[in-house]
């Protein structure tokens, strides 16, 4: 067996802009030859896949899955929302999902293990895709959720939710809890969890903004108290209204079921990624290339 030196493995990365780690088995599997290496690598898609790991994926899918006591939710995304119709896309989503259960929601032995099959998937697409993100919940009942579904269990916003307890009818409320979060997206489950900092934000944007000015003390402790619950009831999962009877909030629902909330979790597609604008005239000589 050849001897792989640092020098071999830049010489095959300047060739296929393929990444240190992808040159290294390329190298190992063809003893040391470069030019078989590069083959090697074209040959499992990694070269095409390297070519396109800059352009920006925002579209694609968002999926869940649940396992015992576990639900994940995950996103993989691609560039345009055609791919997101592609049955091996599909497919590939799919994959990821099962293995992330399969890893208890670990993102980092997740992408190791599934990082081939997404390059192989690029290859035969065509278009850069990267496993994003999963988050994972705990606990004795988990419920899911998927919005706006392209097909079954895929689609644009997924949530996960997890409730604690022994009562039958905690099952009759927990996708509709999953629901209720797709709806109204809170940051934070319980009060407690909310951010010190963010309260005293809130506080102080209310104060400045003129509504308190010349009120007395009293009126205005009173005041920024009923911001603050406002705060709470727009962003605190439990202290919001219950999406299906606003006269109940999500917490007394819970409770009224026999249930305690675990955990939740949802991703919305593409959310928080600069897409890049092109002209048709861009789109055009991209199609051609």
């Amino acid at each position: 067996m050849a001897e792989i030196t640092a020098k071999m493995i830049q010489e095959l990365r300047e060739k296929t802009s393929a990444g240190m780690m992808d040159c290294k088995k390329a190298l190992t599997e063809t003893n040391g030859d470069v030019e078989a290496a590069a083959d090697w690598l074209r040959q499992k898609g990694i070269v095409k896949a390297a070519s396109k790991a800059g352009r920006v994926a925002a579209s694609g899918l968002v999926t869940v899955v649940k396992c015992d006591d576990m639900g994940c939710v995950v996103e993989l995304n691609a560039e345009t929302d055609f791919v997101a119709k592609n049955d091996k896309f599909q497919k590939l989503v799919a994959d990821v999902a099962a293995k992330a259960a399969e890893l208890k929601g670990d993102f980092d032995a997740t992408l190791a293990a599934v990082k081939d099959d997404i390059a192989a998937t690029i290859a035969t697409i065509g278009e850069n895709m990267n496993l994003r993100r999963i988050a994972k919940v705990n606990g004795d009942h988990i419920y899911t959720y998927i919005h706006n579904a392209l097909v079954p269990n895929m689609g644009q916003i997924g949530v996960v939710v997890a409730i604690n307890g022994e009562s039958d009818k905690i099952d009759e409320i927990g996708t509709k809890i999953a629901m209720h979060i797709a709806a109204n997206k809170p940051e934070f489950m319980t009060i407690a969890d909310v951010d010190a900092a963010a309260v005293e934000r809130e506080k102080k944007v209310f104060i400045e903004s003129g509504v308190t000015a010349g009120k007395p003390d009293a009126v205005v402790e009173k005041m920024v108290q009923g911001r603050i619950n406002k705060y709470y009831a727009e962003s605190v999962l439990e202290e919001q209204p219950f999406v299906m009877d606003p006269s109940k909030t999500v917490k007394q629902v819970i409770d009224e079921a026999g249930g305690k909330l675990a955990g939740f979790a949802y991703f919305v597609l593409g959310e928080g990624i600069e897409k890049q604008e092109d002209n048709l005239a861009d789109e055009v000589a991209k199609m051609l290339a």
